[in-house]
């Protein structure tokens, strides 16, 4: 691994994808940083920071994935040891940002969960925030600091160049990820087409109709997250049964809880391409799912912030 020139940037991983952390590491050519993250017997969360992070441009990785609200505790402590350690900058790479479904008030009396993590982030005392495919874009708003929002939609539009798949169609799953479908089919030179949903109460997807010319066609559903894998497997069922020829599907953020696998082991879903955003667990990893690196992507992002150089550049 070559070395990084410049010692006052500094890695430290937290406990949520310390996998991923390690990866991005020697994409940049560092060794992580020395700390340790341990509990109290009533469960509080303790940090040491083991090393002198004084005057330097410190990076912590963290995804607010399962459990959600440990992960989210562990990040606030840890910026709030560097900034009493004198870093000179806090970034926060934070692969997936839990809460981002909640981003608005869609009935009386919700909060909007979204803001109030971007709050405590800044609270505590980050300076920027790197992060992947927010599930609505306008959580860049929520932050007061500068955040870089990357895209998974290159990562994943590449696998499927390799895979040389012919008559493809890129679907989305619901109105809501057009955009995103677009950008992958503008990648991949291919139509769209749309799942017209209804969904008579929460959690429970009803297929309608399709948008769009399927028949016959190699199907890509594509989406940000996939949580229980209602809408992906329901989409995938309706697109074999209107006549599509096969189904894969892909996502950057493979939460995957409850009756997810067992829902995507049934479905007819060939393959489910995902990112590594979120460490998969045992339970988790199957022969139908292909697990892809953002490590590079975000490796270079952080020497592009660190550097003052360009991050949009990385989409060209």
């Amino acid at each position: 691994m070559s070395q990084y020139s410049d010692s006052k940037l500094k890695l430290f991983a937290l406990n949520s994808n310390s996998k991923l952390a390690a990866e991005i590491a020697e994409v940049i050519g560092l060794k992580l940083g020395k700390s340790s993250v341990a509990r109290f017997s009533d469960g509080e969360i303790q940090i040491n920071i083991e090393e002198s992070i004084r005057g330097c441009d410190v990076y912590v990785v963290q995804s607010t994935s399962a459990p959600v609200n440990e992960h989210i505790m562990e990040l606030l402590i840890m910026i709030d040891a560097l900034k009493r350690a004198s870093a000179r900058t806090i970034n926060i790479v934070m692969p997936y940002y839990g809460y981002a479904r909640q981003d608005r008030k869609a009935r009386s009396r919700e909060p909007i969960t979204a803001k109030l993590v971007a709050n405590l982030l800044e609270t505590a005392g980050a300076t920027r925030v790197i992060t992947l495919d927010l599930h609505a874009p306008q959580i860049q708003g929520f932050f007061d600091i500068p955040i870089d929002h990357l895209m998974g939609v290159p990562i994943l539009a590449d696998y499927f160049e390799g895979k040389q798949l012919s008559d493809i169609v890129i679907v989305s799953p619901d109105h809501g990820g057009v955009t995103r479908a677009r950008k992958m089919a503008d990648r991949l030179k291919a139509p769209i087409a749309i799942i017209d949903k209804r969904r008579p109460r929460p959690n429970v997807a009803e297929v309608m109709n399709i948008v769009g010319n399927i028949e016959g066609k190699t199907a890509i559903l594509i989406d940000d997250i996939i949580d229980t894998a209602g809408t992906i497997t329901l989409a995938a069922n309706a697109l074999v049964e209107n006549g599509a020829k096969e189904v894969y599907a892909c996502c950057t953020h493979p939460v995957l809880s409850g009756p997810a696998m067992e829902r995507i082991q049934n479905s007819k879903i060939k393959e489910l391409v995902v990112t590594n955003t979120i460490a998969l667990n045992e339970e988790q990893k199957s022969e139908k799912v292909t697990e892809l690196s953002v490590a590079p992507l975000i490796g270079e992002a952080i020497i592009r912030v660190h550097e003052l150089k360009s991050v949009s550049t990385l989409f060209d």
